[in-house]
């Protein structure tokens, strides 16, 4: 746990993200809990049902269209304008409700509020491998901000509940809007490398043909990589359970704990004790490779608390089941932050995000709604049983892919020998792994030819072990050893090979795909100069 601490608290870039992170999710918790107390004295459990299905559905569909922004503008701009604008609309909602204008307004202007920030998180993961140098690290600054996020789901329902009862809601969202500059301040300060500046792969610019495609490709990338589709599955039996369950936690609330409509705000804070301890736990488990299976169990300690509440209605259960449900939550956000950003391409790496999250949040305006209506009809226990045992059901179901997901998610062999090669080196760490993922080694005997000059250009290839010559119209070139690469001008010149290349030693080469390694290459800045100069140095011999 310590280690996985100090590695995020020593990059400065990532210290900021994180704080700002935290300030505005508190105030977020706060406003929010204040306005969903609000809600239900003026209409009761369906007023509050409504309202939160709006605030999902809002959020739902504005998050993938902010993220294509993110994508495409810069990510570090799109989180800046997304506080500043954030900060301007909850004003301006605290500032009606000072001046006593109507409530239809306020809600008008925290839905918009919601629906502009539904991106900022897509934005913020996009932008965090960046930040980063090795996979590790990425994991170990999502679990710090898995942990700042309990912190602030455990303050903040406290301090909205306190500041309602003891104020007003007015001054809950001048809170809110004081934190959104908060973070606006600290991610301005960031730095990032010069290697964050991406350009669409040649093969990609068919995806720039339409916004729409533009705005989709997340889904469409979680349709075509079933793991990740698995993630986003997970993320939406959660969010099914979290949607029901903040309509459950009012008749709790009232009908057991006999606190009124207050005692939500505290319950949820009962629910942030235990994710502070959660969040302690997964920290403890950083780097044990078991990202996907925690992420699945995370969802079965949503739904069985829930089903025991069924079962076993009284205080001390309900009690017992919230805290279940805040040690699980950490080990849920920790698969879902990190495992988009180590599985999806970068250019669309916020989109990707953007569409597990909005499944999540689609899926908690579906448990919300669902909720008053099997209330409705069978009440409350039997509702709470059927959410949970769906749930239950729905993930013992996947178990079986999320174990493979994980050994996917190994780091695979030679990730190191790929971080040294200068073409690769400004790439993003979940790239490079990406990368070596898709290497295929190839074993040649002394004497055997690797490369023909004027065959065709198909494969990079990095020598693992051993040495070849590199010769044309039979002059030698120059001598590669081991940690070595060739096969890179046929590739970015799209000419046939300019020279042959034949093994002197007993030598292992890894070989990559012509479409992998253009797409890694010609997609980031840094990488594709390197690349240029590398090809005219030679082309020069």
């Amino acid at each position: 746990m310590s280690q996985s601490l100090a590695r995020v608290l020593a990059n400065p870039a990532l210290r900021r993200v994180q704080l700002a992170f935290f300030g505005s999710t508190l105030g977020d918790w706060a406003y929010s809990t204040a306005l969903i107390v609000w809600a239900y004295s003026a209409g009761g459990a369906t007023a509050v049902g409504v309202y939160l299905a709006l605030r999902f559905v809002v959020g739902a569909v504005a998050g993938p269209v902010g993220a294509t922004l993110a994508d495409r503008v810069g990510r570090k701009r799109f989180m800046m304008a997304n506080d500043a604008a954030r900060a301007v609309l909850v004003g301006a909602a605290a500032l009606t409700i000072g001046v006593g204008g109507p409530d239809l307004v306020v809600y008008a202007l925290t839905l918009t509020a919601v629906g502009v920030g539904a991106s900022f998180r897509s934005a913020q993961a996009g932008l965090m491998p960046r930040l980063v140098s090795e996979p590790a690290e990425l994991t170990a600054a999502n679990a710090v901000s898995s942990n700042l996020e309990t912190v602030a789901m455990f303050a903040g329902p406290a301090l909205g509940a306190l500041l309602v009862g003891a104020v007003d809601v007015e001054l809950v969202l001048w809170l809110n809007a004081a934190t959104f500059v908060w973070s606006l301040a600290l991610v301005a300060a960031v730095r990032v490398p010069p290697a964050a500046t991406t350009e669409p792969a040649p093969e990609d610019e068919a995806e720039r043909t339409g916004f729409a495609r533009d705005v989709t490709a997340g889904f469409v990338e979680l349709r075509r990589d079933r793991d990740l589709g698995a993630v986003a599955t997970l993320a939406s039996a959660q969010g099914l359970v979290w949607g029901a369950l903040t309509v459950f936690l009012v008749i709790v609330a009232v009908d057991q704990l006999h606190s009124g409509a207050a005692g939500v705000g505290y319950l949820n804070s009962v629910m942030g004790i235990g994710t502070v301890v959660g969040g302690l736990v997964v920290l403890s488990r950083v780097g044990r490779g078991r990202l996907a299976q925690d992420m699945a169990y995370g969802v079965l300690g949503w739904s069985l608390p829930l089903i025991a509440m069924a079962l076993f209605p009284s205080p001390v259960t309900a009690l017992a089941a919230l805290s279940v449900i805040g040690l699980a939550d950490p080990w849920v956000n920790l698969g879902l932050d990190t495992i988009p950003q180590r599985l999806a391409p970068e250019r669309i790496l916020s989109r990707v995000f953007s569409a597990v999250e909005s499944s999540l949040i689609a899926s908690m305006a579906v448990g919300s709604l669902l909720a008053p209506l099997l209330i409705h009809l069978v009440g409350a226990r039997p509702a709470m049983a059927v959410v949970g045992g769906s749930v239950t059901l729905l993930v013992l179901a996947l178990l079986a892919r999320v174990r493979r997901l994980d050994e996917r998610l190994t780091e695979p062999e030679h990730v190191d020998l790929l971080r040294s090669l200068d073409l690769f080196a400004p790439l993003a760490a979940p790239t490079v792994e990406a990368l070596a993922h898709g290497l295929v080694p190839v074993r040649y005997a002394a004497g055997d030819v690797i490369l023909r000059e004027g065959e065709g250009a198909d494969r990079f290839y990095v020598i693992a072990l051993g040495m070849v010559e590199v010769t044309q119209a039979g002059r030698v070139l120059r001598t590669e050893r081991t940690g070595d690469y060739f096969g890179e001008i046929g590739l970015l010149r799209d000419v046939p090979r300019t020279a042959s290349v034949t093994a002197t030693a007993d030598t292992v080469v890894l070989a990559l795909s012509r479409a992998d390694f253009l797409a890694a290459v010609s997609g980031v800045h840094d990488s594709a100069r390197i690349a240029e100069d590398v090809v005219a140095r030679r082309l020069a011999v």
